[in-house]
């Protein structure tokens, strides 16, 4: 897909994911907990989830046909070349509870590669963007990781743990350290936006374990975009479905994948 093609595209999934934010926004007013299903251990879902990725699935069909979905909530199926990876409401837990922060997050596969992504973070009106060497920006301004050069001028942030605690040893020693050595953790509980976050530099790096696609794909883009650097905990390439992620500003990099316990 050319440049011109794929800047089409994102202007027309930035509407769909404005005008999904808006729907959910406008259901938060009237929303209750008796609205919501357990899809097991602390992990929640309701009508607003499930209506909302209706909603961008029905808009991502007819903005580009021919591509497959990976969707949280699977009203949609099927893998192709290109892909749409979508999760409708980042933050379920959050919007449940009144909390910002919630987010949309929709990205664009193409062979493996993600190649556009959008987070609209829906209680402070930001949206973020990025296409493949298209720069990252939030409400059409460009936007750049921070210029931290060391571990100790940092924030952190990170996602804890809900269901799957069988690392929870290394992810707790890690805490520890990172308290000692940074500015301080942030937990947000809506890891699209941690990573938008740290796009535009309001964080320095980011760690989570156990993630899914659609919680990473957009973000991923927009903070490489933004200049920053992703891989697994290992240094690679595997973050996309390999359930882990290091985001950074790229400069502490080293420093910050050598303090991490797993």
């Amino acid at each position: 897909m050319d440049s011109i093609k794929l800047q089409t595209l994102l202007a027309k999934v930035i509407t769909t994911a404005k005008d999904t934010g808006n729907w959910i926004r406008a259901e938060r007013e009237n929303f209750s907990v008796d609205q919501v299903e357990i899809k097991g251990l602390n992990d929640l879902v309701s009508y607003v989830d499930k209506g909302a990725e209706q909603k961008i699935v029905n808009d991502l069909v007819n903005h580009f046909p021919n591509a497959g979905f990976i969707v949280e909530e699977n009203t949609q199926s099927g893998k192709k070349d290109y892909n749409w990876i979508v999760d409708p409401l980042d933050g379920t837990t959050n919007f449940v509870h009144g909390v910002p922060c919630y987010a949309i997050s929709i990205a664009l596969e193409f062979k493996g590669e993600i190649i556009l992504g959008v987070v609209y973070e829906i209680t402070r009106d930001e949206c973020f963007y990025a296409t493949k060497e298209g720069g990252s920006y939030l409400n059409s301004k460009s936007i750049y990781v921070s210029k931290s050069a060391a571990l100790k001028d940092s924030l952190i942030a990170t996602g804890f743990p809900i269901y799957n605690f069988s690392r929870l040893e290394p992810y707790i020693k890690s805490l520890e350290l990172l308290m000692h050595k940074t500015h301080g953790v942030r937990r947000i509980g809506a890891a699209a936006a941690d990573l938008c976050y740290l796009a535009c530099g309001r964080f320095d790096a980011f760690f989570e374990y156990n993630l899914n696609p659609w919680d990473v794909a957009a973000g991923a883009l927009i903070v490489k975009e933004a200049g920053g650097n992703i891989c697994d905990f290992e240094g690679g390439k595997n973050w996309l479905f390999g359930k882990e992620i290091i985001a950074t500003n790229g400069l502490i990099e080293k420093e910050f994948r050598e303090t991490l316990q797993f």
